[in-house]
């Protein structure tokens, strides 16, 4: 047994270690934030005196209609989806306001509940000619992209057969709740840009307001600050996989450069990719924030997240894996410093976990050092001048991000939300650390093992949630 003396030494040198590290790699991860906030405030600020003093708010009722309307295909990939997918169908083929769209949906032979489900619909509900039944011959799950690349060929094979060419692609998921107004603005506005990007809001799943919830306040900087900033910064728009359209044209580019294919079969993160492989064939994307109509809620996709800590580890680890450690190798460091940072700021999930264990670990260590020093009456180790100054300006650094926290939720969801932000932070932090603890175990295992489509189990929202 070591002596109290030792005992101190080693707790005051585990301490300070631990609180040094982490300090230092919250304060890089702070002043990032920080840079984030600033930019969107003076972007926020410059627009209210100039734009929004010479001109209203766009909302959805006031967005002209496209110059030359076109047909759209909606693409939804369906592995084990078939206790939602035929809710999802009939909610889209009752909301959706637009005259001329198809919803192409991937299956695959061994999944008959999705497959029942989907021509269910065909054969059954009004409207249902618009779906198409999409069979694989491959056993599910693939990846995702696979089975979008199978749609993809179903939609040039329907085109062949009409003669009429699609104008746009729409991706969604089987769990999505779309919004009526959605393909009017991306008919309208795909005429302008190569991918357009509507925002995502999680809906709290009931009986889960932390684990479910902590998507909400994490979706509402991402899309409510984030990828404002970014547009505005002209770094290449990432698709967030749902409420996004991509021009035909520009997905013919990317197939054409692909042997015929635009989805990589080997990416795990296809949606994240595509946004960037567009910006490099020279594709313009743009970020949407419209609301339906004037002061009401945004056009938007609503989709119930993972309920429970198992769920919600395994889908933030996949989505790690695609964009930390995959996406490092497969997209690389490409374009002007504006780009470098936005991608620097999406691999730094892996370190920024790690940091997040050492500063967990080093409050820990300071409860043990007090706990000790009570018990034996030997005093805690001066900390360091610069070490107190590093830690009361990470102090200042969470308090200003706590606040941006909770007002970027006020924004999007409410005030009462906002008051659930901070405890859902906490939350968000410990899915974080074993998400990137899976993600690393599981791609230095194999890297290539990661491919297969590791989804979750998804619910479709009663109608009173939507």
């Amino acid at each position: 047994m070591p002596g109290p003396g030792l005992l101190s030494w080693l707790l005051d040198g585990a301490l300070r270690e631990a609180t040094l590290f982490a300090a230092i790699g919250l304060l890089i991860g702070g002043i990032d934030d920080l840079a984030m906030d600033l930019l969107w405030l003076f972007r926020s600020a410059i627009r209210r005196l100039t734009v929004y003093r010479r001109h209203p708010p766009a909302n959805a009722t006031t967005l002209p209609p496209a110059d030359h309307p076109g047909r759209i295909a909606i693409f939804i990939g369906a592995w084990d989806e078939g206790d939602v997918i035929g809710a999802m169908l009939r909610h889209a083929l009752d909301r959706l306001d637009h005259d001329d769209y198809r919803i192409f949906v991937g299956t695959y032979p061994n999944d008959p509940a999705t497959i029942s489900a989907v021509a269910s619909v065909q054969s059954h509900y009004a409207r249902g000619d618009m779906v198409r039944l999409v069979r694989g011959e491959l056993s599910g799950p693939t990846t995702k992209a696979e089975c979008l690349n199978r749609l993809w060929q179903a939609m040039l094979r329907e085109e062949a057969a009409t003669g009429v060419r699609f104008k746009a692609i729409t991706l969604h998921d089987a769990e999505d709740v779309v919004h009526p107004a959605e393909l009017r603005v991306f008919d309208r506005l795909i005429e302008r840009f190569d991918l357009v990007q509507l925002p995502v809001m999680p809906l709290v799943v009931p009986g889960s307001p932390l684990i479910s919830g902590h998507y909400c306040d994490e979706f509402a900087e991402a899309h409510g600050k984030q990828l404002v900033v970014r547009e505005a910064l002209g770094a290449a728009m990432p698709s967030a996989g749902v409420g996004c359209a991509i021009s035909r044209s520009a997905l013919e580019r990317i197939a054409d450069a692909r042997g015929g294919l635009p989805f990589d079969a080997d990416s795990v993160t296809e949606d994240y990719e595509l946004g960037l492989r567009l910006a490099e064939f020279g594709g313009r994307g743009v970020f949407v924030r419209l609301p339906a109509i004037a002061g009401g809620s945004l056009v938007a996709v609503r989709a119930y997240f993972p309920a429970t800590i198992h769920a919600a580890v395994r889908q933030k680890a996949r989505w790690l894996t695609g964009i930390a450690l995959a996406g490092w190798d497969r997209l690389g460091w490409r374009g002007g410093a504006a780009e470098r940072w936005m991608r620097l700021r999406d691999r730094r999930a892996i370190l920024a976990a790690l940091v997040l264990v050492a500063a967990y670990a080093a409050m820990l260590l300071w409860a043990a050092a007090l706990a000790h020093s009570l018990a034996t009456g030997r005093p805690i180790a001066p900390i360091d001048p610069l070490l107190r100054t590093l830690c009361l300006i990470n102090l200042g650094l969470l308090g200003w991000r706590i606040a941006m926290r909770c007002w970027m939720v006020h924004l999007m969801y409410g005030p009462r939300a906002a008051t659930l932000a901070p405890l859902r932070m906490i939350v968000g932090n410990i899915i974080a650390i074993l998400a990137a603890r899976r993600a690393l175990f599981v791609y230095l295992r194999d890297p290539k093992a990661v491919a297969r489509w590791d989804k979750t189990h998804h619910l479709f929202p009663a109608e009173d949630a939507r």
